[in-house]
C-alpha cells in the first residue's frame, strides 16, 4: 500500500538568506544574491570570474566555535539548515532507530582538501589537521546532521553533480515508502567558492563573464544568458509519513508524491539536446504521482542560465507537456540564487514547496529579451497560483547526464 509521504520542516542558508524565512522573502522581493568577490585570493589567483553568490550570514555568526574549526563549510552549512528543519518540524520526538538522512552534495569539502594540499606543501606533514579527512569525505555533511539529531536508521550520501539533492529527495521517498524508517531529513550542501572550481568552470565556459554586474548575470532564458552563477548554502525538508507527522500534531506544507532518477548517457559535461531522458523523469515523476501532465500547475526549472541548459531543458518540457506547456508557470529561481551544485535541487524543492503552501510562484529576475526559441510562460515577478489542489514539480539535470525530479502535492 502506497503510502502518503509529507513536508513537515524546512531549513535554509543560502546567498539569499540565513534562514528559510528570509531567504523566501527576499525571494519574493526580487533580489539577487550574487555580489563581488573581495577576498585577496581573487586578485592573487587571477581568476577571470571575480563575482558568485556567497552565502548571506557566514556560519560563524551561528555556530559554535568548535563547529565552525572541525567541520568544512559544506558541513556547516548542512548543519545550519538541518538544525532550523528540524526545528521548524517541532524537533520530532521519534526512536533514533527510526529517523534517517539522506543528503547530498556536488563537490563536498573542497576548501578543506586545497586548504591540507597547501598546509602539506608549506608547512609539512606533522602540521596537516588530523580531522582533515572526515571534514573534506563528501559524506560528511550528511553525517554531520546525522550524528546532531542521533539519526540511526541509515545516514546516505548522493553525490551526482547538480542532480545530487533531488536525488536525495527521491530515496528520502523510498525509504520512507519502504518502511525503513518514519522521519527522513533530506538536503544538500554546497561550499565550493574557491579558486580552483571557479577557475575550471570558467575554462569549460560554463560561469557568466559578467564581472561588472553580478546581481545581473545569472538570467535564465534571456537572449543575453552566457553561464552561471556559482552559489553555496544548504536547504534541508524533514519528510515524514503522513500517520507519522498526523500523530503528532505537526504542522503539514505540502506532499511529496513522487520522484524519479535517470541519466542521459551522452556527454559528460553536456545535456543531451533532445532532452528524452530527461522527459522521461519528469512522465515518471507525474505517474508515480497518479497524475496526469494537464494536473502540473506550476514548474521550478532547473535553468542554469547557461545557453545549452536552458534550450535542452525547454526541449525535455516540451516533448513532455506538448501545448500545455503554454499554459504552465514556470519559475528559475536560479536567478536569484546562483548555482548551489549539489545542493541546488534541495534549496529549488523548498521553493516549490512554499510555492504551493503560499499559493504563490516566486519570480525569474533578469529577463529582460526572452529568447524567443523557449516559449515558456515564465514567472517574471511573484504570481499568484490557483486554488484547489496543485501539483508542482522541481527539475535538476547535472554533469554526467544525471537526471532527477521531484513532484509536490498542494494540502
Amino acid at each position: 500500500m502506497t503510502k502518503k509521504i509529507v513536508i513537515t520542516g524546512i531549513g535554509a542558508t543560502t546567498p539569499l538568506g540565513g534562514t528559510a524565512s528570509d531567504t523566501w522573502t527576499a525571494l519574493l522581493a526580487g533580489e539577487s544574491g550574487a555580489t563581488t568577490l573581495e577576498q585577496a585570493w581573487v586578485a592573487e589567483t587571477q581568476i577571470p570570474v571575480t563575482f558568485a553568490a556567497q552565502a548571506r550570514v557566514h556560519s560563524s555568526t551561528v555556530l559554535e566555535r568548535f563547529e565552525v574549526k572541525r567541520l568544512d563549510p559544506s558541513s556547516q552549512f548542512a548543519l545550519i539548515a538541518g538544525r532550523e528543519a528540524w526545528s521548524d518540524a517541532g524537533s520530532p520526538e521519534a526512536e533514533p532507530e527510526r529517523v534517517a538522512v539522506d543528503w547530498a552534495t556536488g563537490i563536498g569539502g573542497v576548501w578543506t582538501l586545497l586548504d591540507a594540499w597547501d598546509t602539506l606543501r608549506e608547512r609539512g606533514p606533522r602540521r596537516v589537521l588530523p580531522m582533515t579527512v572526515p571534514m573534506l569525505m563528501p559524506n560528511g555533511p550528511g553525517a554531520a546532521v546525522g550524528m546532531d539529531l542521533h539519526a540511526r536508521a541509515g545516514i546516505t550520501t548522493v553525490v551526482s553533480a547538480c542532480a545530487s539533492s533531488t536525488e536525495a529527495l527521491v530515496n528520502a521517498y523510498n525509504r520512507l515508502q519502504s518502511g525503513l524508517a518514519d522521519v527522513v531529513i533530506a538536503g544538500g550542501s554546497e561550499a565550493a567558492i574557491h579558486p580552483l572550481p571557479i577557475a575550471a568552470f570558467a575554462a569549460m565556459h560554463a560561469l557568466s563573464t559578467r564581472n561588472d554586474d553580478p546581481a545581473t548575470a545569472s538570467r535564465p532564458y534571456d537572449l543575453t544568458r552566457d553561464g552561471f552563477v556559482l552559489g553555496e548554502g544548504a536547504a534541508a525538508l524533514v519528510i515524514e509519513t503522513e500517520e507519522h507527522a498526523k500523530a503528532r500534531g505537526a504542522h503539514i506544507y505540502a506532499e511529496l508524491v513522487g520522484g524519479s532518477v535517470n541519466s542521459d548517457a551522452y556527454h559528460i559535461t553536456a545535456p543531451d539536446p533532445e532532452g528524452s531522458a530527461a522527459a522521461r523523469a519528469m512522465i515518471t515523476t507525474i505517474q508515480n504521482a497518479g497524475a496526469d501532465l494537464s494536473d502540473v500547475s506550476h514548474i521550478n526549472a532547473h535553468a542554469t542560465s547557461t545557453p545549452v541548459g536552458d534550450i535542452a531543458e525547454y526541449n525535455a518540457l516540451r516533448r513532455v507537456f506538448g501545448d500545455l506547456l503554454d499554459g504552465i508557470p514556470v519559475s528559475a529561481t536560479k536567478a536569484s540564487t546562483g548555482h548551489l551544485l549539489g545542493g541546488a535541487g534541495a534549496l529549488e524543492a523548498f521553493f516549490t514547496v512554499k510555492a504551493l503552501a503560499e499559493r504563490t510562484a516566486p519570480p525569474t529576475i533578469n529577463l529582460n529579451d526572452q529568447d524567443p526559441t523557449i516559449p515558456l510562460d515564465v514567472v517574471t515577478a511573484p504570481r499568484t497560483l490557483p486554488t484547489g489542489d496543485l501539483l508542482a514539480i522541481s527539475n535538476s539535470f547535472g554533469f554526467g547526464g544525471h537526471n532527477a525530479v521531484v513532484a509536490f502535492r498542494s494540502v
